[in-house]
């Protein structure tokens, strides 16, 4: 058998993985505006003895450093696209980046509850001027990192298949990409610290409520650890092949078993990339087709990009009796 007459057949994982996508260069924009930030308030920090300015800068760190998993979970996966060692291509690198940040931000949650409590236990005179000026800046640069990484339609870039079908997507949380969402959690927790911030301050400097600056860190810390905690049950169930929803299924057992005498005995699809799945089905029939015969029954419209078809043929009377 000639080399050509088997990779006929042959397709590569990428799933448009293989090239630089929107949602890629968004979250390099907003890593760059963050570290910028991050240096010139450190440095300012340092020249004028601010340690508001400081510890923002710090802070700015915390994130630049999430984002930097971000920009590297795209690159890998990038990278790594055509490489037949990853079974299905490199779009779990996706969700495992996004895990990491979501861990990330229970981390930043937990240190905001630490240092709330010693500022409530043990009070610090306030700059207020200054740490006003500063949550100034802070919610700026994030607002304006949002409205980078803000997507519409929540895909983080276009699904191009290598394949021989060109699917239209059904519209699902699973095109969701968890990397980009990631990033954009942690700009707006980032925005939301300062928001809380400047209104804690306020109440400091016109009120007297200094108490209000330590119970802020501790609702943004709660908020903060809502998002993380979604954020980690969505893309653990990524990593762990978690079955696609009910409707997904539903459609495919619809479109084969339509066929007379023909019964799906298993079934398996879940996703390999966002917005990208595989399925693998097992079929039992009175009178075998080729498996190509039954991926092409299945509907395109469902984002089902490797399909393998286990086919069985009922032979015996009590088969044929439950399949009739």
């Amino acid at each position: 058998m000639s080399k050509h007459t088997v990779t006929q057949w042959s397709h590569p994982h990428t799933f448009g993985l293989d090239r630089k996508g929107e949602a890629e260069r968004r979250t390099l924009i907003v890593l760059i505006i963050t570290l910028i930030t991050m240096v010139v308030e450190v440095a300012a920090g340092i020249q004028f003895g601010s340690m508001a300015l400081l510890a923002d800068g710090l802070h700015m760190g915390s994130h630049a450093t999430a984002l930097g998993i971000n920009v590297m979970a795209y690159y890998y996966a990038r990278k790594y696209a055509y490489d037949s060692r990853f079974t299905f291509g490199t779009g779990k690198i996706n969700a495992l980046g996004a895990y990491t940040s979501a861990i990330l931000l229970g981390v930043f949650a937990l240190s905001m509850v630490w240092e709330s409590t010693d500022r409530l236990l043990y009070p610090r005179p306030i700059i207020f001027d200054w740490a006003i000026a500063v949550a100034v800046v802070g919610l700026i640069v994030n607002a304006v990192s949002v409205l980078i990484l803000h997507v519409k339609d929540g895909h983080g870039h276009s699904h191009s298949h290598a394949h021989d079908h060109h699917h239209e997507h059904h519209h699902a949380p699973d095109h969701v990409d968890m990397n980009l969402r990631s990033a954009y959690l942690h700009v707006m927790t980032d925005a939301l610290t300062s928001v809380l911030a400047i209104i804690a301050l306020l109440a400091g400097k016109y009120w007297g409520a200094a108490w209000m600056d330590p119970m802020m860190g501790f609702l943004g810390a709660v908020l903060i650890v809502r998002w993380s905690w979604s954020l980690l049950k969505q893309t653990s169930l990524r990593l762990l092949d978690y079955q696609a929803p009910p409707a997904i299924h539903e459609a495919v057992r619809k479109a084969i078993e339509a066929e007379e005498n023909t019964e799906i005995f298993d079934l398996h699809v879940w996703l390999i990339a966002p917005g990208t799945y595989a399925a693998i089905i097992g079929i039992v029939t009175h009178h075998p087709k080729a498996p190509e015969y039954y991926k092409d029954l299945v509907p395109t419209n469902l984002g089902i990009s490797h399909i393998t078809v286990e086919v069985h043929e009922c032979a015996d009377e009590e088969c044929r009796a439950q399949t009739a």
